[in-house]
Order: structure tokens, then sequence, then C-alpha cells
């Protein structure tokens, strides 16, 4: 199935993993490029070393192309890009629209810039800018997430700009993957349906934990991070939506230094990066405050496996979910499904 994303990427099937913090690691990205479809490495939850040591095992374990997410107001956002640059990845993508310095680095080294949007506006600005294509996600995608809907999203995103177009958020099966090309996208990208397969690294535990939701049992939150957030409805979450606002804030505080810590970051480089958040990103200081939550509650849950103390990040399509299929089964499945469909539609 060749569309304008298998030809930019050199990947087999027009499938994106998305890059998920503590999700998306070697094993996970390396099963998808070898199954042909596009892995994305999350950079945001690894130190410089450990993105590293990263692209090296995802480099050990296949030979097919594979991208990475990079944060675009990271202190080290450019060593992080000449990193990419050297190791020759093959895409760079970002949750946040990275500067037109850092896509012209990166195109005049030959590397793909593929950002993710979730407004008409934001796809205009980088592709403006040399964008190579955009992900447009609509409000149904787990994590960070809008208001519109893909089915509305998606069209407008498409009349909009003249790159190739990835659509994400409520998408984990070939009927979706022939709706989005019927758009005019040049494929899907999907995050909670990668995250239920065999090669994710997430706790099986907790894995069990999301399949037995349904469709109803994500909430929108701006309760974790100060900004609209898509995870799975628990006891928690409930919590952090009645705490009172000092309550959030001290919690916030005490994760952004277990954060620092772990990514080994001093304070200096800490006030920095939070400058250049609330610059690009347009927050107050207590939403900034308030961002520290995101990983180290993500973290609880999704690699420690404690359901009780973390957040759980999940599109709606968690309810449609019933299997661990490993990711070659999955976009076997996707592809042949696909294929079906278009077969089936009337002439």
């Amino acid at each position: 199935m060749e569309t304008a994303l298998t030809k930019l990427t050199g990947v087999r099937h027009p499938v994106v993993q998305t890059g998920m913090g503590w999700v998306a690691g070697p094993r996970l990205v390396s099963a998808v490029a070898n199954a042909g479809g596009l892995g994305i490495l999350a950079s945001a939850t690894m130190t410089f070393d450990e993105l590293r040591t990263a692209v090296d095992e995802v480099r050990e374990r296949t030979d097919q192309p594979f991208g990475v997410n990079l944060r675009a107001d990271a202190v080290d956002a450019a060593a992080r890009v000449r990193l990419l640059i050297d190791a020759r990845v093959r895409v760079a993508s970002f949750a946040l629209a990275p500067s037109r310095a850092l896509i012209e680095t990166l195109k005049d080294a030959g590397v793909v810039v593929i950002p993710s949007v979730g407004a008409v506006r934001h796809a205009e600005k980088v592709a403006a800018w040399g964008a190579d294509a955009v992900v447009v996600q609509g409000g149904e995608g787990g994590g960070h997430t809008g208001q519109v809907a893909t089915t509305v999203l998606l069209p407008s995103v498409v009349d909009a700009v003249d790159i190739p177009v990835v659509a994400a958020g409520g998408f984990y099966d070939g009927r979706g993957l022939v709706a989005a090309l019927a758009y005019g996208a040049a494929g899907v990208a999907m995050g909670t349906r990668f995250l239920l397969t065999e090669e994710s690294t997430v706790p099986r535990a907790v894995k069990e934990a999301y399949l037995a939701r349904g469709l109803s049992d994500t909430v929108v939150t701006t309760s974790v991070d100060g900004v609209p957030h898509r995870v799975l409805r628990t006891d928690l979450v409930a919590g952090l939506e009645k705490a009172n606002r000092a309550t959030g804030l001290l919690r916030a505080v005490r994760n952004a230094n277990r954060f620092r810590r772990l990514t080994r970051l001093s304070w200096s480089s800490v006030v920095r990066e939070g400058r250049t958040m609330r610059r690009t990103r347009k927050l107050s200081w207590s939403q900034l405050v308030m961002a520290a939550n995101t990983p180290m509650l993500l973290r609880e849950g999704l690699v420690k496996g404690n359901t009780d103390a973390g957040v759980l990040a999940a599109g709606q399509v968690v309810g449609a979910l019933d299997d661990l299929p490993t990711c070659a089964e999955l976009i076997t499945r996707i592809v042949t499904e696909a294929a079906d469909v278009i077969a089936r539609l009337p002439r």
C-alpha cells in the first residue's frame, strides 16, 4: 500500500507508531520497523545519553527506517538534532512545532521532519517553515489533545496544506486506515493500539487494565498538568480533579524535582527550559509548574505498573481493543483488512 508517507519515509506500510513517553523504546520501535511501519522513539523522557544508547539499540535490532520524537523546547534540543543527523535517523518528529531553524538544519542533513499538530493554523505554520509532513491528532487521541474530532480536523488540515498529512486520534484497524485515506491522509498514526502489543514494555497487568475498559472510560482533564489530557478514568484522576490549587502546585513542585534528578538536569537547566516552554507554549507560571506532573505520573503507571498512583494516557479507541498482538500481527492485519475493505467498495 504505497502512499505519499511510504515514499517519503521509506517504510512499507502507511502506519506510524507514535512517540509515547516511557513506552516507545527500542524494543517497540524496532518491532514496528521490522513489520514495515514507522516506529518513533520517545526521547522526551530520556537523557541525552539514554537517547544515544536507544538509537544504537534500534540500529542493532533493525535495518529499517525509524524516527525519534524530540522536544523543540528542550535545553539540549540542538545536541539531540545533531545526534539524529550523525546517526542517520530517517525521521524527526515533534510534539510541538519546532523552530524554522531546527527544521532547516534537519532537512539540510536529509532528515524527514514530521511535527504533530492539533489545529489547522499550526499545520499551516510548520508547512510554511518547510516541514515534510504533519501528523494531525483529533480529540479522540490519548495524552495531550484538542477539542475538534478527527473527522472534522483531518479534512480541514488536508485542504489547508500541500504536504502529506498523517491522521491520528481514533485509529486502530484497517477500516480506519481506509477512512483516513478517503479523507486525503497519507497514513495513520496510533498510540494506544501500539501500547497494547506484545513488544510494548508496559507491565502486563497495566495492559490488562486497559483492555478491561469501555468506550466511555476515558476522560479529558486539565488536572494532571494544566492542559487538556485524555487519560483513563481512575480514582487518582478523580482525586486530582477534586484537589485544591495549592495542593496541586505543591505536588507538581515535588514531581519537578523528581524528574530533574531522574534526567540529571541542573536547576539552571530546568529554569532555562521552563522559560522556553513558557514562551513557546504560552503557559502561565502555574501551568508551567503543573507540567512537571505529566512525566512522573505517567511513569508510575506505565513503567512501575502502579495504577493506583499513576496516570494512564489513553485514546478513546481503548474501549474497542481486546487483544495484545505482536506488532507484525497488528500491522499485517491492518493492511490486509484495509485492502479487503477497498476491494469491497462499490465501483
